[in-house]
């Protein structure tokens, strides 16, 4: 609860939306492969669906598929 209001105040939603965009797109292009799970971590905090345990595959799936293919 507190974590939602926090949100709330603290992020305006077009803040949120656009986050949640820069997650959809995110890709390791030229970052190192740290680099990328960082930015992974921090940027799926926006796309609440990935803190569930049902979503743990997806969140796999979704982290190996930005990697970049020689990976």
């Amino acid at each position: 609860m507190f974590k939602r209001e926090f949100w709330v105040k603290y992020f305006p939603a077009d803040v949120r939306n656009r986050k949640v965009g820069e997650f959809r797109e995110l890709n390791q292009g030229n970052m190192t492969v740290a680099e990328y799970a960082a930015k992974f971590e921090s940027l799926s905090a926006f796309s609440p669906y990935y803190y569930t345990p049902e979503a743990e595959y997806d969140k796999c799936v979704k982290f190996e598929s930005g990697l970049r293919p020689e990976v």
